[in-house]
């Protein structure tokens, strides 16, 4: 069965037990990360997932919490011998950022490196990113402090859709990404500029309609404070979970 695993669940700052917020979904023959940071190589290991069999990889925005493990990750996987090719999709803003910091490292002059294919993805709601027999998955622009994306993602098995928020502020696209979905996985990071509160969090999914709420990229360790279930309740009365390192979502 099609899972989601989270790899991280902490804001911008991480703590001992709360990576930065990432997370992997996994099918019998696609495995997309889902942003890339810290160490990726062990945090696959950690969560059971060998690092070939990353087919995909979606970056959301150019943020260091969302994109500073991608060097590592790629340079790792081809001194691992990595053959296969790989494919990573963001919108072209992100893109051209993440192809300037490999250039840093002139990874051009790396002998016998994997074929990287890099997928511009355009700033418009609901825009193809990929599919394959067992997903569908489209993306849409969200309120935050640089371009960023949210995904949607449609198991074909089961019929269950997902959607994720990232990094945003309240806004009608994410009420529209996430609309009748199973699952909405929604920021918490606090009501400032470019992202929301676990109560505006509950407001979105009880707009779109969805059946369960997990909140994610919430403040973690030294600064973590309140009952963000609690809050997204006053606004939400269906199923709410606080995402956690390594909880698995069956799709």
């Amino acid at each position: 069965m099609a899972k989601v695993i989270i790899l991280g669940s902490s804001n911008a700052v991480p703590s001992r037990d709360h990576e930065n917020t990432h997370l992997v979904i996994i099918g019998k023959k696609r495995a997309i990360l889902v942003d890339c940071v810290s160490n990726p190589i062990i945090r696959l290991e950690q969560a059971g997932v060998d690092f070939n069999e990353l087919t995909d990889i979606i970056i959301t925005h150019f943020h260091p919490d969302h994109v500073s493990g991608v060097p590592l990750l790629l340079m790792d996987m081809w001194l691992l011998g990595r053959t296969k090719p790989i494919n990573i999709y963001g919108l072209h803003f992100t893109m051209d950022r993440l192809e300037d910091l490999m250039g840093f490292y002139g990874w051009a002059d790396w002998p016998n490196f994997f074929p990287v294919a890099f997928y511009r993805l355009p700033e418009s709601e609901m825009a193809f990113v990929l599919d394959c027999d067992e997903f569908k998955v489209t993306s849409s622009p969200v309120h935050h402090i640089i371009p960023t994306i949210g995904i949607r993602v449609e198991a074909k098995q089961s019929g269950k859709v997902l959607a994720y928020s990232c990094d945003t502020e309240p806004c009608e696209q994410t009420v529209r990404l996430a609309d009748g979905a199973d699952i909405l996985i929604h920021e918490a990071g606090g009501a400032v500029y470019g992202h929301s509160s676990a109560e505006q969090a509950g407001e979105i999914a009880a707009r779109a309609e969805v059946d369960t709420l997990y909140l994610i990229h919430y403040p973690t360790g030294r600064f973590a404070k309140g009952d963000l279930a609690a809050e997204a309740r006053k606004n939400f009365q269906g199923d709410i979970l606080i995402a956690k390192d390594f909880m698995t979502i069956d799709l």
